[in-house]
């Protein structure tokens, strides 16, 4: 479809996955990216647990959701639908400084794993974010035992 028939936003989608594909973004090294980083988070003395409770046994289901998660948040695929927010407020287990824990690990896992140093750094700054927006929904409401 030449570019003058395509919706801004189908556009702006392409030019997100041209740009991903440059730095060595695609659902391969996504995959391997969320692969990775859940094997760890699983042996993790802090954070495994944590999962476990959550997930269970069968984290084929949740690995898919998080590769299409992050295909949606990397490459603007489009591909995830869920409400992360909801479910993580379920989560009462979590501690604020959990985050620091996750993402440590999963700056590891990208500087272990990422095709080069730009896609590293274009995960982990949206990995910030997305830390950031969950700890706001999590610690930073009214009432909240951060309120304590």
């Amino acid at each position: 479809m030449p570019d003058q028939e395509q919706s801004p936003a189908q556009r702006h989608r392409e030019h997100v996955q041209r740009e991903a594909l440059k730095i060595g973004i695609d659902e391969d090294y996504i995959s391997v990216l969320v692969d990775t980083f859940y094997d760890r988070i699983r042996s993790h003395e802090v954070l495994g647990p944590i999962f476990a409770d959550a997930i269970g046994c069968n984290w084929q289901p949740h690995l898919e959701k998080m590769k299409q998660f992050w295909s949606s948040v990397a490459r603007n695929t489009g591909h995830y639908s869920g409400k992360p927010v909801p479910a993580h407020q379920k989560l009462t287990q979590v501690q604020q400084d959990h985050f620091t824990i996750w993402l440590d690990l999963f700056r590891q896992t990208l500087a272990d794993t990422a095709p080069t140093p730009q896609a590293a750094d274009y995960f982990m700054e949206r990995a910030q974010r997305i830390a950031r927006s969950l700890q706001m929904a999590m610690f930073d409401r009214p009432g909240s035992f951060a309120d304590v």
